[in-house]
């Protein structure tokens, strides 16, 4: 007999951006998605939106995140470990340790929490993935970025290093490495909730990446058979060709 109950996907930072698109895509593919992040009011309505459930989590917390294992249940399927953010963009002289620590926090170790916590549930789901969202920052530097992109470099070793220790067993491990993406909060978050400064990120910029194209990249993942592991999908809009190298139409 099969288990009639749906597959679990847990979706951390579910509440804007590319977490709730992601949300969005695997609940579209049958997932019962479990929605975490810092801002109750949002998940609830996106859970109600796809039937899925809701509960406040502070990844960067040991403690939350238990209480976020507690509620997902014995057996899950899919981990996203989409939560984290820039903040700031000073040179390495100029830079604050404090936006640096929060970096840190959110990106990597909060990937680490969400990992360890969940890991017996993954285990028990029998063939579980874990979805790391990375940035191409993870893989080239640039001027003004150093806090980002060593979080970012972290998010990609960590994911590499989860593929080489648990390789016996079955699970998976994917880091989606996104290019510049058009979100409603990223680059605000970044200057600080200067529009100006976060508008002009993307001045000139025919169609960048949306939310939703990543989160359609990581439900293909998600749907894949259960023996093909995507190490590492590598995603940019058509008008950026390297980090540095970006098409802007005047």
């Amino acid at each position: 007999m099969t288990d009639p109950s749906p597959r679990t996907a847990v979706v951390t930072g579910a509440s804007s951006g590319i977490g709730a698109a992601t949300a969005r895509s695997l609940a579209a593919e049958g997932f019962h998605v479990i929605c975490a992040a810092r801002r109750l009011d949002r998940l609830v309505s996106l859970a109600r939106e796809i039937g899925g459930t809701a509960v406040q989590c502070d990844v960067t917390s040991v403690a939350s995140v238990a209480e976020l294992a507690r509620t997902a249940g014995d057996r899950i399927h899919v981990l996203v470990n989409n939560a984290g953010g820039a903040f700031g963009q000073d040179t390495v002289a100029d830079a604050d340790p404090a936006d640096w620590r929060r970096m840190f926090e959110t990106n990597v170790l909060g990937t680490l929490h969400a990992f360890q916590a969940l890991l017996p549930a993954l285990r028990a789901g029998g063939d579980g993935l874990v979805v790391n969202i990375g940035s191409t920052a993870g893989y080239v530097s640039y001027e003004g970025g150093a806090g980002y992109t060593a979080a970012k470099h972290g998010v990609r070793t960590l994911t590499e290093t989860m593929r080489l220790e648990h390789v016996s067993e079955p699970l998976r491990f994917t880091e989606i490495a996104p290019g510049m993406v058009r979100t409603d909060e990223f680059a605000l978050t970044r200057y600080s909730g200067d529009a100006t400064r976060a508008e002009a990120v993307y001045e000139g910029v025919r169609e960048p990446l949306t939310a939703h194209d990543v989160a359609e990249a990581v439900a293909w993942v998600a749907t894949r058979p259960a023996h093909v592991d995507v190490d590492l999908m590598v995603l940019r809009p058509r008008a950026q060709a390297a980090q540095h190298k970006l098409h802007r139409e005047t």
